[in-house]
């Protein structure tokens, strides 16, 4: 894998820097972080236009065995930048939420289905256990760096993501690469996983966006203050 330096702006990490993480790391203990077991690679896409799609990278843990938490990363190396969070739950879970929510979260039965999401360097019969879980799943997530669109930084608003759920909706260039850089072919793991099935109860109507696009957007409201609610009057501010 590439593991050429990201341009992001600012100073090199200094050499004190350095010996204080080093330091800190020894008596520190990170235990979110050390519970990330899986690393799966799949593609999103911007809830508002479908033709924005990003390789995104999930370093995932699971809280139980119906809900999975993951750290998004633009590539799996060392520079690989934090653009994104996406939790993933069971569709028990995901038909408990109210109507109003359902719409934020996708379903991973196209995705699992058709290879286009995989466990990097994992033997097929291994990660196929967990792919046949995660083909009942729905996730939501939301990115926070826009790298499509080459920003140095997380500019602007977090933007909800979604999945695919069909065939030619993945930018073929996007999908060929993948398959060279990872030695792979979505063809064949399409055919070796034709078996899995998706939600009991199908895909739910409301999932992924209910087939619409979801923008988010910046709107100003009132806010109460600390004395709101007796007498004090309503900050204006951005939300």
């Amino acid at each position: 894998m590439d593991e050429a330096p990201v341009m992001i702006p600012g100073d090199p990490t200094k050499t004190s820097t350095a010996l204080l993480e080093k330091t800190t790391a020894a008596i520190q203990g990170f235990g979110p972080i050390n519970k990330i077991h899986e690393h799966l690679c799949a593609f999103h896409f911007y809830a508002d236009d479908m033709t924005r799609q990003v390789e995104a990278h999930h370093f995932c843990s699971h809280q139980n065995e119906e809900f999975r938490q993951c750290l998004i990363y633009d590539r799996p190396d060392k520079n690989g930048r934090l653009i994104g969070v996406e939790y993933m739950v069971s569709e028990e879970l995901f038909l408990t939420l109210p109507d109003s929510e359902k719409p934020f979260w996708h379903s991973h039965e196209y995705e699992v289905k058709s290879g286009v999401l995989f466990m990097p360097s994992v033997p097929g019969p291994i990660q196929r256990q967990d792919m046949d879980k995660i083909c009942k799943t729905y996730g939501k997530t939301i990115h926070f760096w826009q790298v499509d669109r080459g920003d140095e930084l997380p500019l602007g608003l977090p933007q909800v993501m979604m999945a695919l759920t069909r065939d030619g909706q993945l930018h073929d260039h996007l999908a060929k690469d993948v398959e060279r850089r990872y030695n792979m072919s979505y063809a064949a793991e399409r055919d070796n996983r034709e078996y899995m099935k998706g939600p009991v109860h199908g895909i739910h109507p409301l999932a992924n966006a209910a087939g619409k696009g979801l923008k988010t957007v910046l709107r100003e409201v009132d806010c109460c203050d600390v004395g709101c609610g007796h007498g004090s009057g309503a900050a204006r501010v951005f939300v």
